[in-house]
């Protein structure tokens, strides 16, 4: 991976030096392969204006070039600017009729705009120009992905990692769809075939790696990934998923090991210092969580998952009123988190501001409804409050969305006797122990003299099978 690292910064090298001639004015002159990178460069981190810029700048020297008119064809497409694209195509086609690029740029601009049928048949066009091209079943795969067909966007993309086993988007996309699709397990051995073709093959043994831990299967991910490390001490990408194969074990310090080899040595990313101080947080670990954490905003201040963190190790130790600062600011970079909303909404309501806590409980809700904790904690407020009808309601709309949780059935049914109202409580009863009878423990837990209740015991050791 020495190399590539090194090749990448050659890249940011040239583009930083295309950008300080723009900025200054100065003539731009690159030779064709590096602008070619450059605008290789914006298209990937999806920055399309300097894209755009950097072909205009590379056709104004090379006014001939093909390649150029494709790039400022994909690139046009991209910004969503269709017919310019079109036009430009086809002037490309005008002077190379045969080019395999020319269908292939159509069929780009066709799944940009959702016509998934023509976008299929430009690309198979493509292919029989050029049968050898990885990234043309690679874009034939994106096409069918993105028309939901993954079956056949998983054959393309296996096609296009024969070609080329290095294609990590492949990989990628590929496993998406074998998840999607519920067919990862099966496919296992399309990725071991790679590392017995070539077992010094170190990308073989990552990718390997990845499927395996898709799949569930963290040892023999481990393992994959190890050898991955064996053939190449320095790939630090597999020392990064060897850490989470770890993580997902359950073995703490041996993540915090591998995720201290997944940089280059002296420069730490914000991503590696975050997992490290997550390790030590999972190991009760206080101080040092909170240090990585810290390190980690050092380099990158806008990440919410390593403010999150520090919440989490303030309120661990009980320091609720520091813990919101970190909790409010995790959730303004990041709304999008029910587990942010749910942690912020605990500890508003531990430093006593439950009107704040109810509001963030609903915004948890909101984001993630799927969360039963989010519905139940929200709905103790309520209740604590004397408010049981407003309880009621919201468990009951809850149990509605979410009707295989048993969680929200006994907890309604423990609001519905508190309120008195027991026919009712006794229906939703029903309904829970044939759900999950061993469950009914947790009745009891909220309301532990509720097993007092003769009439209630009764009707649950009915359910006992």
């Amino acid at each position: 991976m020495n190399e590539h690292s090194e090749e990448q910064d050659e890249v940011l090298a040239t583009v930083r030096r295309f950008e300080r001639m723009i900025a200054e004015g100065e003539p731009v002159f690159f030779d064709l392969a590096d602008f070619e990178n450059i605008i290789d460069h914006y298209t990937s981190t999806a920055q399309f204006d300097k894209a755009l810029q950097a072909c205009e700048a590379a056709v104004a020297q090379y006014p001939f070039s093909t390649e150029l008119l494709i790039d400022r064809a994909q690139v046009l497409a991209m910004r969503g600017e269709y017919q310019q694209a079109l036009q430009q195509i086809d002037e490309v086609a005008g002077r190379e009729p045969d080019s395999a690029d020319v269908p292939v740029t159509r069929g780009i601009i066709a799944t940009q705009q959702g016509d998934f049928a023509a976008a299929v048949g430009y690309f198979q066009q493509g292919i029989e120009r050029a049968p050898d091209r990885d990234d043309i079943y690679f874009n034939l795969g994106l096409a069918y992905q993105q028309w939901q067909k993954f079956k056949s966007a998983a054959r393309n993309y296996k096609q296009s990692l024969r070609i080329n086993p290095d294609n990590d988007a492949a990989v990628q996309e590929l496993l998406f769809c074998l998840e999607v699709s519920g067919r990862l397990e099966q496919n296992l051995e399309f990725f071991r075939r790679f590392t017995d073709e070539d077992p010094y093959s170190a990308i073989a043994w990552y990718n390997l790696g990845q499927a395996y831990y898709k799949a569930g299967q963290f040892g023999n991910a481990a393992q994959a990934f190890d050898y991955a490390i064996v053939i190449d001490p320095k790939f630090y990408e597999a020392h990064a998923y060897l850490a989470s194969a770890f993580v997902s074990m359950e073995e703490y310090q041996r993540a915090i090991d591998e995720f201290q080899l997944s940089y280059e040595e002296g420069k730490p990313t914000a991503e590696a210092l975050c997992n490290i101080g997550e390790c030590h947080e999972k190991l009760r670990q206080w101080d040092p969580a909170r240090r990585y954490y810290r390190q980690a905003l050092d380099i990158d201040p806008e990440m919410d998952e390593a403010w999150f963190g520090i919440g989490v190790v303030l309120d661990a130790q009980e320091h609720w009123f520091e813990a919101l600062h970190f909790y409010r600011k995790a959730v303004s970079l990041y709304e999008e988190s029910g587990e942010y909303w749910l942690a912020l909404a605990n500890a508003e309501y531990q430093v006593g501001n439950v009107v704040s806590a109810i509001e963030a409980y609903d915004k948890a809700t909101q984001v993630a409804p799927e969360m039963p904790e989010g519905w139940i904690n929200w709905s103790a407020i309520l209740y604590e409050q004397g408010n049981y009808d407003a309880a009621i309601d919201l468990m009951k709309a809850a149990s509605e969305l979410l009707p295989t949780e048993a969680d929200l059935m006994y907890r309604l049914c423990a609001y519905l006797l508190a309120a008195g109202r027991y026919r009712q409580a006794y229906d939703v009863l029903e309904n829970a122990l044939l759900l999950d009878f061993d469950k009914h423990k947790l009745l009891f837990e909220f309301f532990p003299e509720l097993e007092q209740q003769r009439a209630l015991t009764r009707l649950i050791e009915q359910y006992r099978k």
